[in-house]
């Protein structure tokens, strides 16, 4: 069980990689993230909340469970979410704005003593003139107060350092606390020079006070955190921002009254209604009215959504123009918006897998940079014979100049507005790592049926024969279909609604399986059906012939009617593929991704959408165990996203590197996948691809700045290039460490200017496949399913009345394919025949049981061996 922690204490990425190191050797600790960014820790395993507590205590920091977690059961799901919401407001940022007033405040009038008196001879109190010891007591008391208001560093930094686990905190103190040291020691040494040499000779002592450089450096390191702080504060905007869209209350009908209640009170089942202008409590189904829906908090579409009656409705969207009364059916933390959230903070928890350099870096940095900084101070003590000030100068500035957070802060904020960004745009990635490796991927898989298509077969073409109307023909041809229960009428039917033409109703309604449907419509015989059966009413001239066959060979259904003999016309059906998809799977390619399309329709059909579509590649006739073992097939190549929305996508989802699903597909597909496609648009899935391309780049910028930061600002810090003129001071040092941090904040949060949808910078990545690869070997059938391994035993064909169209032969594949005894269907509408692989023998009766409760005829069965 994975649970939140608040941690306090942590300055830098070297206290993030202590409190990882020390909670993962915990016994019972499966996996812990630490976040820099967050301050907060995801623990996986057993371990008791007493012992990671104590385990983080002991490393010189604070921890405490998140409180929603005390009692996980009878907590609400607002509550939980505010517990949340609490966790994530900036509590820092005002604190460090009212600590840094304070510190500049103070800094000034050193500087004035320190400066403004010593170089400009600015006035001084009567009392102080010419009075050096005085000057240098006051100087002395000012950076007290300096190092009281930020004695935080001091505290964290000695605390750390005495635990065995030096952070940044503690280069900040020992450099500033040095510097006043060795200040303090050289004032000490005035007054005796004051008292034996004159105030001339203790003048020159002045020279040697660092005081101003201890406050100085105090001030700098907290501008930089104050900055910091806020930039960490804004990359956590889009998870704040969906949180506020939670609703507070709901307005239902209890007892045939409307109440408003609160929505933890809300209950599955319960009718709720909806007044233009209001939020959309809880997820549900409209059972009456219509109305525009704004969903653009949710999915980033602006573009309003009709809602009628039968469909779905989302918490946290809003109603624009209509009265809706709507039925509950997820509450509380089921609801899309409490998924949405929950995924989103996860994501944070998690870390990307490039991540790891920082940490391995960070978990040496610190101890490395005390040592070098110590060795400068010595070797300057020899090259400079002896000139103490010179000496401890650059070893301060080393102390100072190097910057931890830079590498604890590159990974995790660019994810956290990468993430982000994706949530604003309805593209969910679950974890850091989906996020870093969808932009990876060489090759992506495609299902068909409600991915690439809209997964419902609709009229895609109507030809009349000569001397009818297209109206007629629709006309007669709806009238016909309206008392029949297959999907090609309805599609039929949802046309003839679409183009408004009105019907009539018909008698002697009669289907006949294997063939067609006829009916009386005004004393006229009405037939519809396939080729064969419209032939033997009436004759079909071969111009009629080639344009049936030119639809079916383009993957359509084409449906004859005749009246009395007399063709009416065709209209082709098809299950069409969506607006977006031929654009989505352009830009993949654009991008140097190799595109396969999977489906279990057959060849000629599949061919047909997939030129459509523009794949690379097509593999037909694929069941859900294939479509795992393509998968596998194409990891020999390269990386694999696979993109599905249906259950049986679910182990082909979990096989692939990164397993995409359609947002409005089952809740098993998307529990399956690494990315949600909230919009369902597959213009989305390379937006994503797009989205972690631009994020990871941004983290190897940052990455690459915080390193080659260090590398060349330390050597300058320890005066390597003192022989050319090139030197450092610790103000000037700890300006440039506070500037490091600030950077890389900023580089991440300029991911929030980055168009997703935009393709002009689209190019292939180095490893990207040649276009004129070929992965799908045909020769060659998908491995076989679990059952046929354990051995087929037989084949045979079975012959069956009835199918006229693709979703036929996929109704009867999947029936066939459910009996144990069966391992693969091979089903054709067009022979009317299914041949069959079996692994055990099978009754005669059960096929025909199987084959008849579909509403299909069963002809007879031939056994192949």
């Amino acid at each position: 069980m994975a649970e939140q922690y608040d941690i306090t204490g942590m300055s830098c990425a070297a206290c993030q990689s202590r409190v990882e190191k020390v909670v993962g050797q915990l016994p019972g600790v499966d996996s812990v993230a630490v976040s820099l960014l967050t301050n907060s820790m995801r623990v996986e395993g057993s371990a008791s909340e007493a012992d990671i507590v104590k385990a983080v205590e002991d490393a010189g920091y604070g921890a405490k469970r998140r409180d929603y977690a005390q009692n996980n059961q009878g907590i609400s799901a607002s509550a939980k979410l505010a517990a949340e919401e609490a966790a994530l407001e900036d509590k820092t940022t005002p604190l460090m704005v009212h600590r840094l007033a304070a510190s500049v405040a103070v800094l000034l009038v050193l500087m004035y003593f320190s400066m403004g008196v010593h170089m400009w001879h600015w006035p001084v109190p009567a009392f102080m003139v010419g009075n050096h010891v005085a000057m240098g007591l006051m100087q002395m008391l000012l950076t007290i107060v300096a190092m009281i208001i930020n004695r935080k560093f001091f505290v964290s930094g000695f605390k750390s350092l005495f635990h065995g686990a030096p952070n940044m905190d503690s280069l900040i103190a020992i450099g500033s606390g040095t510097a006043f040291g060795y200040s303090t020691v050289m004032l000490f040494f005035m007054t005796f020079v004051q008292v034996h040499q004159g105030s001339g000779a203790a003048m020159a002592v002045m020279n040697d006070f660092y005081f101003e450089s201890a406050a100085m450096i105090l001030t700098l390191i907290t501008i930089g955190k104050t900055l910091e702080s806020y930039s960490k504060g804004r990359t956590t905007d889009a998870l704040k921002s969906l949180m506020k869209l939670a609703p507070k209350t709901a307005n239902v009908i209890r007892d045939g009254e409307e109440i408003t209640i609160g929505i933890d009170d809300v209950v599955s089942g319960d009718i709720f209604v909806v007044r233009p202008g209001e939020n959309i409590p809880v997820d549900g189904v409209v059972v009456e009215g219509a109305s525009a829906v704004n969903e653009s908090a949710l999915t980033g579409e602006s573009i309003p959504v009709d809602k009628a009656v039968g469909d779905a409705v989302t918490s946290a969207t809003l109603n624009q123009s209509g009265f809706l009364k709507c039925r509950a059916t997820r509450v509380g933390e089921d609801t899309t918006l409490a998924q949405l959230i929950q995924m989103v903070s996860d994501a944070a928890t998690t870390k990307a897998p490039v991540a790891k350099l920082a940490d391995t870096i960070s978990g040496v940095f610190v101890p490395v940079v005390i040592a070098v900084a110590a060795a400068v101070t010595v070797i300057w003590l020899i090259l400079s014979s002896g000139d103490i000030g010179l000496s401890l100068q650059r070893g301060i500035t080393v102390l100072v100049v190097s910057c931890p957070c830079a590498l604890g802060l590159a990974t995790p904020v660019a994810i956290m507005v990468g993430n982000g960004m994706g949530a604003k745009n309805g593209i969910l990635f679950k974890t850091a790592e989906s996020l870093q490796e969808t932009g990876t991927v060489q090759i992506v898989a495609l299902d068909k049926t409600g991915t690439i298509t809209n997964g419902e077969p609709k009229v895609t073409d109507v030809l009349p024969a000569e001397g009818v109307s297209a109206e007629t023909l629709i006309a007669k041809a709806a009238a016909l279909e309206k008392k029949s229960e297959h999907p090609l009428a309805k599609a039929v039917l949802a046309y003839a609604e679409e183009q408004q033409t009105p019907f009539s109703d018909v008698t002697a309604f009669t289907a006949l399986p294997g063939n067609g449907l006829t009916a009386v419509l005004k004393g006229k015989t009405l037939s519809g059906g396939n080729r064969t059966f419209i032939a033997s009413v009436t004759s079909l001239d071969a111009e009629t012939t080639a344009a049936a066959e030119k639809l079916a060979a383009q993957g359509k259904t084409p449906l004859f009617f005749a009246e009395d003999g007399r063709l009416l016309g065709i209209i082709a059906v098809a299950d069409t593929i969506k607006a977006d998809s031929a654009e989505a799977i352009r830009q993949m390619q654009q991008m140097g991704i190799h595109v396969v399309m999977l489906t279990g329709d057959n060849q000629r059909t599949a061919e047909a959408i997939g030129a459509q579509a523009g794949v690379d590649e097509v593999a037909a006739g694929v069941l859900p165990e294939g479509k795992e073992a393509i998968i596998r097939a194409l990891q020999q190549h390269g990386k694999v996203a696979m993109i599905g929305d249906g259950i049986n996508d679910a182990p082909a989802l979990t096989r692939a590197n990164i397993g995409i699903a359609i947002g409005a597909g089952t809740d098993v597909a998307i529990d399956a996948a690494d990315v949600v496609l909230m919009k369902s648009n597959l213009t989305d899935a390379a937006a994503a691809i797009r989205l972690s391309r631009q994020t990871y780049r941004d983290i190897v910028e940052n990455l690459f700045w915080a390193l080659i930061y260090n590398v060349l600002l330390i050597p300058l810090a320890a005066g390597a290039y003192s022989h050319w003129g090139l030197a450092m001071s610790p103000m000037w040092g700890a300006a440039a460490m506070s500037c490091s941090s600030v950077f890389v904040c900023l580089n991440a949060l300029r991911l929030n200017l980055f168009k997703v949808y935009d393709t002009r910078h689209d190019k292939p990545k180095a490893n990207a496949l040649p276009a004129d690869t070929v992965l799908i070997d045909r020769s060659e059938k998908p491995e076989a399913s679990p059952k046929a391994q354990a051995g087929a035993v037989a084949k045979a064909t079975v012959t069956i009345e009835g199918m006229m169209c693709g979703h036929c032969e996929a109704t009867v594949k999947k029936a066939l394919e459910a009996l144990p005894q069966v391992d693969d269907a091979v089903v054709s509408h067009e022979k009317g025949t299914a041949v069959i692989t079996l692994n055990a023998p099978i009754d005669t009766s059960t096929l025909k049981a199987t084959i008849e409760d579909k509403d299909y005829t069963f002809v007879r069965v031939d056994s192949e061996g």
